[in-house]
Parts: structure tokens; C-alpha cells; sequence
């Protein structure tokens, strides 16, 4: 059936556009990135720039920021003061010009020696931008014998610009605004972001103070760096350098393209290589360069260049091994670009990279110039850096292979109870419901098969002791088919863990096929060591299940007491004590037999019948603790195990009942 008709006139009347404050209000995304948290932190990232980009001029050199309790925000500086007075050649006021006009600021003409020749804030749209986008904004400044003051609500001014004589001790412009909950969705910025942008603003404008006040804690904090990216990389390396910190720097002039205007570049570079901690940050004219673009590439260039160069040089390739990928040199690399630029493409508004094609090449061919000379001038500190970034290229092939041998075996493309052996499903197909009992052998299959729910809970054996896998390589740890059926049967892929290539793994919670993962096996020493050998599996393999508090010990009885009339089960000592201290009546006593031998009525009452059986949640309280633990036990610390046995074994021998 055909709709109702809606009016379709399309003509010279439909166009319209967005006016005033409504340009920013109504589309804050196109000029912020985003209309949410994001966006609204962009916003103070562009008043922020005026203050920096005041400061690198060398007025003032500090700045201070306030977290205002209410969510509102202060920016002062020490810098000339932003002029708005009359300005006779745009016959305007230029408070209009910097609070109510898109692209409108001093700092379109810094190509030829103006004001700000290495601005942060270029575009002209953020002053203005972040006033539109405000409940409520108020602008203080002190310059030219005068204090100044603006007042501006949702993106309007109210009572014009107050102007009086005025005694100070510095020129400076102090903004406060709070960000409108009618323009973005969330305000709330945390005190995260404000600490991580002023270090990193600090980090690249050496020497100027950055103070932060936060209301809502009472705390303030500090951050200059005198050294710039040198004292920052310091800082991030934690002494555990295996190179020198080194630094480049150079200006150089160029444009992108023939018929492009030439400007001027300046670039600093410093980095030092790190078995432990790695980080590449770009930033430009102060801007934190997310995505890179122009330095990311010319890094990349230029050292996977450099490097290859040189092990090709000393023979360090095996025959037809394939050359190294710069995840290799990042694996171990500590790295910050501090570039600055009197003209900058940006991919747009939100600065996180910047397009220039000369930025690029220049970058490229300065860097692969000054590594060169360090890999020829550092015999030792290169030797061991060639070294290492073969070592990570064959750890990442290595893992690789891995998990593309982990793919093939753990697909899930047919029925999982005629491809895994001896394993034994369940009827019901709703997750939420269903139970896998991993058990200790072929015997305890049988009795668990007999005694348990067949609709809900299904049982996996496995055979004896399975392989360390704290100890084991991943290699030799997919050539088990143990525990490759095990991964199979639990479905939701492995985590692979690896120090160069964290990101090679299958796993997927979601893909989980059970509610709970039980492990059974025998209340005594083998038992236990089953046991532990099947949790440092998991713990291995898939820890979020841990983490997700999906698996569970299954406790089995450790002495069954029988009288005229009934039997118990006890699960240790103390609980076996209480039992004969309540009985009145004769009663004979035994270990419980291995899982294998007790009969199916049993084995549903103690161990599978969820009424009355007991189960242990393995929950990591203390994920370092644990790891600590199962390394000190089933790791390679040999010595670490045997003081520990000298000095706790006692406490876990056996008590042997021989009445």
C-alpha cells in the first residue's frame, strides 16, 4: 500500500543557513570532532593554545588552569593580553573579531614574520568556537594601562566590553567558561586529561611552567620540563635504557609543492632504545599529533631504511629471511618528534596530523642523514640494537605462525563431539545453563558420564599430568593435543601474550560456550597437582576467564563414614572431627575412593547435584600475588621453589588417619 505523499518542494526557498552561535551550537562536531566528551575537551584544548602559543613567544612563562567543582574552567596566562579594543582597519571591535567571528585571530600572516610564527592555534575558529559553545563565558584582560571585561551567554555577549584604568602586575588574559550541556552530551572531563595535556604541552615547550589547580581533590600539580622531549623521555625510560638518550635537531625551508608558498621548519627528534618500555609520540606546534601523518611516516621511513642498511652491511640476515617491519624497531624504541612550521596543513580541526608533504621528506631525509652517522659513530650501542630488533622480528614471526597454526586448530567448523575425543556434550544449548566438567582420566569419565545432568552439564577428560604451560613455549604448547581439545571444547579462542606481538590472539569471551568450568579431579596429591596444572593452563591460555569468575573447583570428599543408617562425607580433617564428635552409633571410616570408583549416585550427590555439591569460584584477588605464586611453583625460579618447600612444606603433608 503506497504511503501518504510528503511535501516535496525543493526550490530556491529551501536553502538556509546556520548564523551567529548557532554555527558551532547546532554542529559542534564539525568544528570540535565530536559533540560529546571528546569535542568538549577540544574545546579548552583551544583556549589552552592561546596561552601557549603567547608563551612560546616569550610573554609569560607560565600558565595556570582551574577544574572549577561546578565543571567550569580557567585559563590564565602572562602574556601580552589579547587586544580588544577598536580596530580601525577592520572598523571593528576585535573582541568581536576573537569571540564572535569564525576565522578571525592574529595569526594568518605568520609565514612572513608576524606575531606567532609557530602558532598552535592558527585556524582562527577557536577563541570564538569554545565562546559559542559555552552556558557562559567571561573574559578578563590586562594590558595597556586598562582591565578589561567581557561577558558572553550561550554564545551572546550581554553589556558590551568594560573597559577601565587600571594598576597590575602583569599583562595576561584570564578565561573562564563552562562548557553547555546543550552543545555536547557529557562536560565532565576528568582529571586525567587536563594532567596528561599539560605534561605533554610541557614536554614540547621547554621550560615554561604549567600549573593545575583541581577544586573538586584540592590538589595542584605542576609540570615543566627543562630539558623538553630529553628530560621526558628520561622520565618515560625508568632507567632501563639499553642505549644513550640522543637528540637531533635542525630548521630547514622548503614548500609542498612548486607553486606553494616556501616557509620554515624547525624539528627536534629524541629517542633511545628499551627491552621493556616503548612509546612514539609526534607532536606539532605543541599539538599532540594522535595520528601522526607527515613525522609518523618519516619516522618510519627513515629508520626501517637506516637499519636494514645496516644488517644487510654486516650479514646479520639468514639466507632469504625477509627484511624487518618497523613493528620490529618499535618493539624497543622510545621516541618523540617536536616539529614546528610556519605554514601547517591539518587534517582538520581537531589537529591530530598534520599533511605536509615537505615536513615529511625533510624529517625523512634529516633523520636517515643523522643515523647513519650514530649507527657508524656507536659500533656497541648499534650492535646491540641490530641485535635486539632481529631478536623481536623472529619473536613476531614466530608468533605468528603461532597463532595461524591456533586458528587452524581451534576452528569451530564441525561438531565438536566428533572431532575432540572422549569428549562429552550436553543437550541444552542455552549458555546460561551449561556446565563443562574437565575430570581426571578415562575412570572418572565413566563415573561422572553415569552420575551427572546429562541435559546441562558435559564432561571433558584429560589424560595424567598435562604440560606446564607457565614453562612451555607456545610452540610446544599447540603441538598437545591435551590441551588443544581442551581450547577447542571451551570455544572462545586463546589469549596470546606475547612481549612483542600483544595483539596475536583468538579469544573472544563472547564465544565461551559454558557458564561455568568446573575442574574434578581426585582429593589427593596427583589430584592436586592435576589440578594446579589445569589452572595454570587457563591462567596461561585464557585468564579473562579467571577474571570473569568462570571457573570453579569442584571439592570431592576426602572420607566417607558409613553407619547402620546413612552416610557422610567429609571434606578435610576438621570436617570429618565434627561429623564423629554429633555420631552416637557405630560407624566405619575410609578415604573416598578416586572419582573412578564411586558409584553415579555418589558422584551426583558430591560433586555435580548443584544442591548439594560444593564448588570453589577461582577469583584472582590478587592477580600479581597469583602469577608471583604460580611462577614461584611451576615456573623456572628452581631456587625460589626450594626455599619455599624448606620452608613451608610441612604445612601441606598430608595427615594420614590410621586409627
Amino acid at each position: 500500500m503506497a504511503g501518504k505523499k510528503r511535501s516535496t518542494n525543493y526550490d530556491n526557498n529551501s536553502i538556509s543557513s546556520l548564523k551567529g552561535a548557532d554555527r558551532v551550537r547546532l554542529r559542534p562536531g564539525v568544528i570540535f570532532g565530536s559533540d560529546g566528551l571528546e569535542g568538549c575537551q577540544h574545546s579548552f584544548f583551544e583556549i589552552l593554545s592561546n596561552s601557549i602559543d603567547e608563551a612560546r613567544e616569550g610573554y609569560g612563562e607560565i600558565i595556570e588552569v582551574i577544574r572549577h567543582q561546578d565543571l567550569s574552567i580557567s585559563v590564565k596566562d602572562y602574556g601580552r593580553g589579547i587586544p580588544l579594543d577598536y580596530n580601525e582597519k577592520e572598523e571593528r571591535y576585535n573582541w568581536e573579531l576573537v569571540f564572535c567571528e569564525l576565522y578571525a585571530g592574529g595569526k594568518y600572516q605568520n609565514n612572513s614574520g608576524h606575531n606567532y610564527e609557530f602558532s598552535l592555534g592558527l585556524n582562527g575558529l577557536g577563541s570564538c568556537a569554545t565562546q559559542y559553545s559555552s552556558e557562559y563565558m567571561d573574559v578578563t584582560v590586562y594590558r595597556d594601562g586598562y582591565r578589561y571585561d567581557l561577558h558572553f551567554e550561550k554564545g551572546e555577549n550581554v553589556g558590551g566590553l568594560a573597559k577601565e584604568k587600571c594598576q597590575y602586575e602583569h599583562t595576561g588574559t584570564i578565561i573562564k567558561w563552562r562548557p553547555d550541556l546543550e552543545v555536547f552530551t557529557d562536560i565532565t572531563i576528568p582529571l586525567e586529561y587536563y594532567k596528561d595535556v599539560l605534561r605533554k604541552q610541557a614536554v614540547v615547550n621547554a621550560g615554561i611552567v604549567f600549573k593545575l589547580f583541581d577544586e573538586e581533590s584540592n590538589e595542584t600539580f605542576e609540570f615543566l620540563y627543562e630539558n623538553g622531549i630529553v628530560d621526558y623521555i628520561k622520565e618515560v625510560s625508568q632507567n632501563k635504557e639499553f642505549t644513550e638518550i640522543h637528540f637531533f635537531a635542525t630548521e630547514t625551508r622548503g614548500r609542498d609543492r612548486a607553486d606553494k608558498p616556501e616557509y620554515k621548519v624547525k624539528m627536534e627528534v629524541a629517542f633511545c632504545f628499551n627491552n621493556e618500555i616503548n612509546l612514539l609520540e609526534y607532536y606539532h606546534n605543541s599539538s599532540f599529533l594522535e595520528h601522526g601523518g607527515a613525522p609518523d611516516r618519516a619516522v618510519k621511513n627513515a629508520f626501517v631504511s637506516e637499519i636494514d642498511k645496516c644488517l644487510k652491511a654486516q650479514g646479520m640476515y639468514n639466507k632469504d629471511e625477509a627484511k624487518i617491519n618497523f613493528s620490529d624497531i618499535q618493539d624497543s624504541l622510545i621516541l618523540v618528534t617536536n616539529s614546528f612550521s610556519t605554514i601547517t596543513s591539518y587534517e582538520n580541526q581537531t589537529k591530530k596530523a598534520i599533511t605536509n608533504r615537505f615536513i615529511q621528506e625533510a624529517m625523512t631525509d634529516f633523520l636517515r642523514q643523522q643515523l647513519e652517522i650514530y649507527f657508524i659513530e656507536n659500533k656497541m650501542e648499534s650492535q646491540k640494537i641490530l641485535e635486539q630488533i632481529l631478536v623481536n622480528k623472529r619473536s613476531r614471526e614466530t608468533a605468528e605462525r603461532t597463532r595461524i597454526n591456533i586458528k587452524k586448530k581451534l576452528s569451530n567448523n564441525v561438531d565438536l563431539a566428533n572431532r575432540v575425543k572422549k569428549f562429552v556434550d550436553c543437550r541444552t544449548k542455552d549458555v546460561r545453563r551449561r556446565e563443562l566438567y574437565i575430570v581426571e582420566g578415562d575412570s572418572a569419565l565413566g563415573a561422572c558420564k553415569l552420575g551427572r545432568d546429562a541435559e546441562f552439564q558435559a564432561i571433558m577428560p584429560v589424560r595424567g599430568k598435562i604440560l606446564n604451560c607457565l614453562k612451555a613455549s607456545y610452540d610446544g604448547i599447540f603441538k598437545s593435543e591435551i590441551i588443544v581439545n581442551l581450547l577447542k571444547v571451551l570455544g572462545c579462542g586463546v589469549e596470546i601474550k606475547s612481549k612483542h606481538n600483544k595483539d596475536l590472539n583468538t579469544f573472544d569471551l563472547n564465544n565461551l560456550r559454558w557458564d561455568k568450568v568446573i575442574i574434578c579431579t581426585d582429593a589427593d596429591v596427583d589430584g592436586f597437582q592435576i589440578r594446579t596444572l589445569i589452572l595454570a593452563m587457563l591462567y596461561r591460555l585464557v585468564p579473562t576467564l579467571i577474571q570473569a569468575g568462570k571457573v570453579y573447583i569442584a571439592e570431592t570428599p576426602l572420607f566417607e563414614i558409613t553407619t547402620k543408617d546413612q552416610t557422610y562425607f567429609a571434606y578435610d580433617e576438621r570436617e570429618k572431627d565434627q561429623i564423629l564428635a554429633k555420631l552416637d552409633t557405630k560407624y566405619t571410616i575410609q578415604r573416598s575412593k578416586g572419582l573412578g570408583e564411586n558409584e553415579p549416585e555418589m558422584m551426583w550427590k558430591t560433586t555435580m547435584n548443584p544442591a548439594t555439591r560444593r564448588l570453589i569460584r577461582v577469583v584472582p584477588d590478587d592477580l600479581r600475588r597469583t602469577e608471583e605464586y604460580f611462577d614461584l611453583l611451576l615456573g623456572d625460579n628452581l631456587n625460589g621453589r626450594k626455599e619455599f618447600i624448606e620452608e613451608n612444606g610441612y604445612k601441606y603433608l598430608n595427615q594420614i588417619d590410621v586409627s
